[in-house]
């Protein structure tokens, strides 16, 4: 039996919130329900943070509410405590947690220091296990800041151990400006896996120099078997300019089955899925 390699779609949230004009819900109804077809397992749709700074992501309760629910499990990220409960209202399956491995993008992003978000994310989290709700944390910056110049991987390592210590199933590395090269990405992955093993961890890579795709086979020799992707090859960060989108999701599936993973995704639903994502972006 082929070794299975989970994708996590990501398109509908960090691929979505940096479109300049406002996507109307019904599109994004459509873009998960599609994506919901394809077989991903795990789909991050929705972001409850405040609609000021990301306004794209303003509707995450229509959302979760409008989607035709299958097999998958629907994320949504979740800033603090009331973001947790706002997006457990709408029902969110599952939620996550960010926190950066660099002060300059942590204040930045949140506004606030790496230790001040870890705090704001216990009652989250403690909130989380009290409801038998999965919570995944992201740690971006692993390799290079837009404000700090590169990253210590020891920080990484840090801050993902603070993560893990405060429940997160999973831990997604995120290479947020895209600096990333095969061996950076061994360097990280090596010093976050002294804190636990690779099943712990995922590989989030924004393909800024189009390097993804070789930094995500430099993550399956050291053991990683989960990865970030978003449909189309949307995304970025509204707050690392010049960020280009998340590695596209098509690209991954090509290269897993290439090298002998399953990964549980029908080809076909996805190409249908990424034109209708090139068409939401065409129309931003």
């Amino acid at each position: 039996m082929p070794e299975r390699v989970t994708i996590y779609e990501v398109g509908p949230r960090d691929g979505l919130q940096n479109e300049a004009g406002l996507i109307p819900t019904e599109d994004k109804i459509r873009l998960v329900d599609l994506l919901t077809g394809c077989g991903f397992a795990k789909i991050e749709v929705a972001s409850f943070v405040d609609p000021r700074k990301v306004p794209q992501m303003a509707d995450g309760a229509a959302l979760l509410e409008g989607i035709a629910r299958g097999n998958a499990s629907y994320a949504a990220l979740t800033p603090n405590l009331k973001g947790y409960q706002r997006a457990r209202a709408a029902g969110a399956d599952q939620v996550a947690v960010f926190a950066s491995a660099s002060e300059g993008f942590s204040r930045a992003n949140i506004n606030c220091s790496i230790d001040e978000s870890i705090a704001r994310f216990r009652p989250v989290c403690d909130a989380a296990k009290s409801g038998a709700i999965p919570v995944r944390g992201y740690v971006s910056c692993v390799i290079a800041c837009p404000y700090d110049g590169p990253t210590p991987p020891g920080n990484v390592a840090r801050v993902a151990a603070e993560l893990l210590t405060l429940g997160c199933y999973e831990i997604s590395l995120g290479d947020t400006i895209g600096a990333g090269m095969p061996q950076t990405i061994k360097k990280v992955l090596r010093a976050v896996l002294q804190v636990a093993p690779p099943e712990r961890f995922a590989g989030h890579y924004h393909d800024t120099a189009d390097r993804a795709l070789a930094n995500i086979e430099a993550s399956l020799e050291l053991g990683l078997r989960t990865f970030d992707s978003a449909i189309g090859g949307l995304g970025g960060c509204p707050f690392a300019s010049g960020s280009k989108g998340n590695v596209a999701t098509e690209a991954v599936v090509e290269l897993m089955e290439s090298m002998g993973f399953e990964t549980g995704i029908d080809r076909e639903k996805l190409r249908e899925a990424a034109t209708f994502a090139h068409s939401l972006r065409s129309r931003s």
